[in-house]
């Protein structure tokens, strides 16, 4: 199974992009879909994820309030709503996901997921 990212490109600062993960196979089921991000020389880190139970979100303190992510089950499909952009939010942006998890854990480490997107690159221009 492969993650596919789509939706990146080049904003103006405080404009807004929404990155769409899809599954390669629609049959294939998550139990967390993560959202992380590269800048240029830095390490990739934690954006957003979203619990398949119960539809639990949890955000990197940098983009809380505004960014989203919210699925399509039609779609086997997740998105990235992102707000309010600002050039430090330029990066390219993975998605990724976990099959199983533990009861109650909220996964945010890079780490913690199995499947990966190869990533499209969102460009926030000051």
């Amino acid at each position: 199974v492969q993650l596919q990212a789509s939706g990146g490109g080049l904003v103006e600062a405080g404009g807004s992009l929404r990155l769409s993960c899809a599954a390669s196979r629609r049959t294939f089921s998550w139990s967390a879909m993560g959202f992380f991000r590269q800048a240029p020389g830095k390490e990739r880190e934690f954006v957003g994820v979203l619990m398949w139970t119960g539809g639990i979100a949890r955000y990197a303190d940098s983009v809380k309030g505004r960014f989203t992510v919210s699925r399509d089950n039609a779609k086997n499909t997740v998105y990235l709503q992102m707000n309010s952009l600002k050039p430090e939010d330029t990066a390219v942006y993975y998605c990724a996901a976990r099959q199983a998890v533990l009861f109650g854990h909220i996964p945010t480490s890079e780490y913690d997921f199995s499947f990966w997107g190869r990533g499209t690159l969102v460009t926030v221009s000051s």
